[in-house]
């Protein structure tokens, strides 16, 4: 509902009543006990250069309706926007969760949407399972997994396949330095016959000495007084050929291949390194301006998270970019605060 209400603004000694239409739609709820009594020097001066949809003027009570006020003042912020971080947490067991990632929705990029998950330990999520993220380096864009279902020199399990989407293969994919060594493969695999240009030696190692140096999988040698065939092998392999395809019982996973010339596998480093894109959305300008960087979770548009209740398209603070009602309700926030400064020096007079 449109009425029309006289607002007095002062300047110096001359008072000047402007009519202005606004909107007051919940005012009306209590002008009945708030309008009788309302002083002349405690007012609501509106901005000059701002007409928002709703104004509070001249709501302020005499000395014989405290209690009214009270009242008035609960319902008034009832309806204000509530300003706070975000929701987005910023870690997850001891590792630090910074964009392009997040673990609550719609915070981070929404490529990487529902790509980490946070119980007690940070998590990995593909479609073939979850696995534990060891670490996650932000500057070199990395990020190291393991695979609890993976075979190791302390340990031998049953083979599994390490699937991912085809998003997370762009965006998120094995690092070149990311060998897969398929263990006690078939005389028929593919990988020994067509395709074993697929296959490669890496610093000098060689499936004899795999076998031999681990506990796990010495029991491939003891079954046949010789080692079996293996293969060393990049990502793309196992993610065209299962492993039941490519005739292998076992598997393990190596990164920082470049670096173990002369190392024995007892002291190599088992597990998965990805390789991450970060979007270029604007996220450093939205963290400038103290914000977190996140998307609208029904269309995805990347949107920079200011507080609970207040998100922006690029930054914080800029105006231009909040939505009309968000605008509103922060310009509703400033005649808040100097309702409240009022009433308060108007009741310890």
């Amino acid at each position: 509902m449109t009425i029309s209400l006289p607002f007095f603004q002062t300047y110096g000694s001359h008072i000047d009543t402007i009519s202005q239409k606004v909107h007051l739609s919940f005012a009306l709820k209590i002008s009945a006990t708030v309008a009788p009594s309302i002083p002349s020097f405690l007012l609501f001066r509106p901005s000059p250069t701002q007409q928002p949809q709703f104004q509070l003027a001249l709501v302020l009570l005499g000395r014989k309706r405290k209690m009214q006020l009270f009242a008035a003042l609960a319902f008034i912020f009832q309806f204000q926007p509530v300003f706070g971080v975000t929701s987005c947490r910023t870690v997850c067991g001891s590792i630090a969760i910074k964009y392009p990632f997040g673990i609550d929705d719609g915070c981070g990029a929404p490529q990487y949407r529902q790509m980490l998950n946070c119980t007690n330990d940070l998590f990995f999520v593909t479609p073939s399972g979850r696995y534990k993220v060891q670490s996650i380096d932000y500057e070199k864009k990395t990020m190291v997994v393991y695979d609890p279902a993976m075979s190791t020199c302390a340990i031998l399990q049953p083979h599994h396949d390490f699937v991912m989407s085809d998003i997370q293969s762009v965006i998120i994919p094995p690092t070149s330095d990311t060998v897969f060594a398929l263990l006690n493969c078939s005389i028929d695999s593919p990988v020994l016959n067509h395709y074993k240009n697929l296959c490669f030696d890496f610093a000098g190692h060689s499936c004899d000495e795999l076998y031999g140096a681990c506990n796990a999988f010495r029991i491939f040698h003891s079954l046949t007084n010789s080692s079996p065939p293996c293969c060393f092998t990049g990502y793309d392999t196992v993610k065209y050929m299962s492993m039941n395809i490519l005739d292998c019982t076992h598997y393990t996973s190596v990164i920082n291949v470049d670096s173990l010339s002369g190392i024995g596998p007892l002291d190599w480093v088992y597990g998965i390194k990805l390789s991450y894109s970060v979007p270029d959305t604007g996220c450093e300008r939205c963290t400038r301006s103290g914000g977190t960087c996140g998307y609208d979770t029904e269309t995805g548009v990347m949107m920079c998270l200011c507080s609970t209740s207040t998100n922006s398209t690029r930054e914080c603070g800029s105006m231009g970019d909040i939505g009309g009602v968000q605008k509103l309700g922060l310009w509703t926030n400033f005649h808040a605060f100097g309702f409240v400064l009022r009433a308060f020096i108007y009741l310890i007079i």
